[in-house]
């Protein structure tokens, strides 16, 4: 009887349809060769098959995260799931899984689709975590589920963003939203007739991008008549910087984005110089040299009133003095909707269109709007530490971890953003606006009670803010 050569056994199987194991092939051909020939041949002809975590990349070829690795395949272990590199080969007509030890599933393709990947996935019954390299994140990008299998992709670096396409609902139900929109509108209107030179500090965060819609139906049908002012401090998560680039994208906007050179000349950063120090120079002295540099006069930002106590100080209209200056026992009265928008001596002028708006209120305006968000704000599987009852985010390799810390991998979100390792997340599996709203409705907790720059000794946020911080 004439031997079955390696070839002619791995098409057997794979014009069976459906899964296989390189053993499989061992099989197919009688025991003449070893799982480790079958799957040198396998490599041969259809490339190489990743089973080495660190060797993993993302669909721009970017490797993991190197401080995540290790920690994720523990992670693996202790939890005794079975995570599996999902990859195509070379001329993507097969989809393949191997684990870390080397051993190898695969199946053919007849086209190179998400549907089919899906339809691919949905054979196996035996729940895997699928770490996806190369290609296959792109075709799976949107997704962190598959059937019984989840898509692990906590190490990788975030993809490009792209806005879901959605339509505005009507706020006409809603009378509360509706007396909040055209107030704010008012505001935002007013403000730019009594400036010179407007602008609008935005940071990417849900009240920035509220604030933003509310300026866009301000103008409609022009658009937004002054730039956004986007203050780096280098230290934001990667996902806001993906989210940036979309944002830099769009014809409609002029987006200004300064870095405060002395911060980089210092190499001003969260784990050498502190918060209270980084925040400083990072994000005070850098608004005040931006806000020189272009003679800003009237500056939009997002703050509300029931964040944080200071800031329910505020008025609408909040003067700063020639150094950006704010002294909240010297303010102006405001009675209903009369501001005084006068300035003189050097004076610049903060505003705050979302000053009556609650948390909850910027969600739900958000969801009627379908407005495009930074995907942290809503539940995925991330991997973060404990630090001071805080879970912080390792977002990226520059993450210094103290000893003994242990990297956990779990379902958070975000409800603000920040500098990263500044930033706390809360565990959470809402994965959409309606879900965020269905929990914010059952919680107590401030929005800002994981921000560890409000609680810095000896630099209160009425400090910051008194020195010229938003």
């Amino acid at each position: 009887m004439q031997t079955m050569t390696f070839v002619e056994a791995a098409d057997k199987l794979i014009k069976r349809a459906g899964w296989f194991a390189v053993s499989d092939v061992v099989q197919e051909m009688g025991g003449d060769t070893s799982t480790r020939q079958a799957l040198r041949s396998m490599e041969e002809l259809h490339g190489p098959m990743l089973s080495d975590i660190t060797q993993v990349t993302d669909e721009q070829g970017r490797v993991l995260n190197p401080l995540l690795t290790t920690s994720l395949k523990d992670w693996l272990a202790a939890k005794r799931l079975k995570g599996r590199v999902l990859q195509f080969n070379s001329d993507k007509s097969l989809l393949a899984l191997t684990d870390f030890r080397g051993h190898v599933q695969v199946r053919s393709l007849t086209s190179f689709t998400s549907e089919e990947v899906i339809q691919a996935l949905a054979e196996l019954s035996e729940p895997l975590m699928l770490i996806p390299h190369g290609p296959v994140r792109e075709l799976l990008q949107d997704l962190s589920q598959v059937g019984n299998h989840e898509i692990l992709d906590a190490a990788h670096l975030p993809a490009e963003f792209t806005p879901q396409n959605q339509q505005p609902q009507t706020l006409d139900a809603d009378k509360h939203l509706t007396d909040l929109e055209r107030e704010s509108i008012y505001i935002i209107r007013e403000a730019v007739a009594a400036a010179k030179k407007p602008a609008m500090l935005f940071s990417m965060g849900k009240d920035s991008m509220a604030m933003l819609r509310l300026a866009e139906k301000a103008f409609a049908p022009e658009p937004v008549p002054f730039p956004l002012v986007v203050i780096d401090t280098r230290w934001k998560f990667q996902e806001m910087y993906a989210f940036r680039k979309w944002m830099e994208s769009r014809d409609d906007l002029n987006l200004i984005i300064h870095i405060n050179p002395d911060a980089i000349a210092a190499d001003v950063n969260p784990f050498d110089s502190g918060s209270a120090v980084h925040t400083d120079i990072t994000k005070t002295q850098a608004l005040k040299q931006i806000l020189d540099e272009h003679g800003f006069d009237f500056v939009f930002g997002g703050a509300r009133r029931d964040e944080e106590k200071s800031r329910a100080k505020e008025r609408v209209f909040s003067v700063r003095d020639s150094n950006h200056g704010w002294d909240p026992k010297n303010q102006r009265p405001e009675l209903w909707d009369f501001y005084n928008t006068t300035l003189a001596n050097g004076q610049s002028m903060r505003v705050f269109p979302l000053s009556n708006w609650t948390e909850l209120d910027i969600w739900k305006y958000l969801q009627a709007e379908a407005v495009p968000l930074v995907p942290l704000y809503f539940s995925k599987r991330r991997p973060y530490v404990i630090r001071n009852g805080s879970l912080i985010m390792v977002n990226d390799e520059r993450f210094r971890l103290e000893p003994g810390e242990k990297i956990h991998f779990d379902h958070i979100r975000f409800r603000t953003l920040g500098c990263y390792p500044l930033t706390g997340g809360v565990l959470s599996r809402a994965q959409s606006l309606p879900e965020v709203i269905e929990e914010l409705e059952s919680t107590r907790v401030s929005e800002r009670s994981s921000r560890v720059i409000d609680f810095d000794r000896g630099a209160s946020m009425e400090q910051k803010k008194r020195e010229g911080y938003f």
